[in-house]
């Protein structure tokens, strides 16, 4: 599986991969939520992060990573993709090449807990609220030495 960058060239693409994805795994946001998200993610989300992904043989992107400072900031999958080793290419690929160790994720997410439970990260704190002060509990999640 070749993961190559990502550029502003992608951005529209990365945002029909990340909403599919929430769609399909954040059932606590409604669609007046995701809606709200996407400007913030074209606009502050993606140009900060180094941006990694997964593309299949036609070229269409199927999974993405963003990290910054050791820190994944985002990992969404296609939902006709998962189950085929994608986000688990990328996280590991991320903690070989980019020496993350922080992630974050909402309590919610239970698939995405468990993912990354199971990736070798444990829960080391709780916040409330989301970073826009939204009422979506965040774990903060680090990876075991």
């Amino acid at each position: 599986m070749d993961i190559v960058a990502a550029g502003v060239q992608d951005y529209d693409e990365l945002l029909a991969v990340w909403e599919d994805s929430v769609r399909a795994t954040h059932d606590f946001l409604t669609l007046a939520d995701i809606d709200a998200l996407k400007p913030m993610l074209m606009q502050q989300a993606f140009p900060s992060v180094h941006l990694q992904c997964v593309k299949n043989q036609q070229g269409a992107i199927l999974g993405f990573i963003g990290v910054h400072n050791h820190k994944i900031e985002m990992l969404f999958v296609k939902d006709s993709a998962r189950g085929q080793g994608i986000g688990k290419a990328l996280l590991i690929h991320a903690m070989d090449t980019m020496k993350i160790t922080l992630v974050d994720v909402n309590e919610q997410n239970l698939l995405a807990r468990a993912f990354y439970e199971r990736m070798g990260f444990h829960v080391i704190s709780r916040s409330p609220v989301d970073d826009m002060g939204k009422p979506f509990p965040i774990l903060h999640l680090q990876l075991s030495p």
